[in-house]
């Protein structure tokens, strides 16, 4: 049977190791760190989303500020409520979340956010600043993925990772950190894409495969080797008629068929997405204690 990596339970831990970490924080005097929050429109999975992590502050003890503007509301408007953040003294982190209205540029949006204060990760200076291995904040998930694989005991130094997509969310960083001189990385990385040919030749060769393509199940137990180890960042929606809801939620790797066959692999729910919005809450607390930025 394959170890079955669990993203929630190690999510639980950071936080419970953040609520202390702010304990004794206030208990030194220092402020709350402070987590804002931007929504636009009504989209019921951004809504969800951003539930979460305003609980998730509540749970740790950081002060959070709420935005919803509707789906309408002007670029400018919008940019200008960011640039108000970055000069509010009680606010370390800024995240507008994704995805936005068709005529607002998430371009503009991220590089508006002090990058001092992009605790997503996504702003140019950090994504310039991770490439070359600066101290910096690191995305979300990336940053989540390689805690799962050092909590769990599958830790990538000598090995060979294989990144099946190339986002800016993912894809891309995800790389860049496995590949950095440190203990939790050092690891020989190999990209796959929509214009890879013959996925599955690189496939095969992976140690640790991450799919993050955004193809329910796309990954089956033919194209990995014995041994592997899985990590699934995917998560969609496929039909189901025997669920309440009409649909159940996988990820981009067939844990039926793979899980057998594998040494290590994440479920979906409860792998890499609990991990998220713990990374999430620690790079809030690293931007208020001034830990990365000086």
């Amino acid at each position: 049977m394959a170890q079955i990596i669990d993203g929630k339970s190690i999510a639980s831990e950071i936080r419970a190791g953040l609520k202390e970490d702010v304990t004794r924080l206030l208990q030194s005097g220092h402020r709350r760190p402070g987590l804002a929050v931007i929504l636009v429109g009504e989209n019921p999975a951004s809504q969800a989303y951003v539930g979460s992590k305003v609980k998730a502050c509540e749970e740790i003890g950081f002060y959070s500020s709420s935005d919803r503007l509707s789906a309408d509301v002007p670029e400018e408007v919008l940019l200008n409520r960011i640039k108000d953040l970055n000069s509010d003294p009680l606010i370390d982190g800024i995240l507008v979340q994704m995805p936005l209205p068709g005529h607002i540029s998430e371009k503009k949006v991220i590089e508006t956010i002090d990058y001092r204060k992009d605790v997503d990760g996504f702003h140019p200076v950090n994504a310039g600043k991770l490439v070359i291995g600066e101290p910096c904040f690191a995305p979300c998930t990336p940053a989540g993925i390689l805690v799962l694989l050092e909590k769990s005991g599958n830790l990538p130094s000598g090995k060979h990772v294989v990144v099946v997509g190339r986002s800016n969310i993912v894809g891309k960083p995800v790389a860049n950190l496995l590949i950095q001189k440190t203990r939790s990385a050092n690891a020989t990385v190999t990209i796959c894409h929509t214009g890879t040919q013959n996925l599955s030749r690189f496939t095969r060769q992976a140690d640790i495969l991450i799919a993050a393509a955004g193809k329910p199940e796309s990954i089956t137990a033919d194209m990995i080797q014995d041994g592997a180890v899985l990590i699934d960042v995917g998560i969609n929606r496929v039909p189901d008629p025997n669920s309440k809801t009409g649909y159940r939620l996988t990820g981009d790797i067939d844990f039926a068929g793979c899980e057998p066959k594998c040494a290590a692999i994440t479920p979906v729910p409860g792998g890499v997405g609990p991990m998220t919005i713990a990374m999430l809450m620690k790079n809030t607390f690293l931007s208020a204690t001034g830990k990365i930025f000086y």
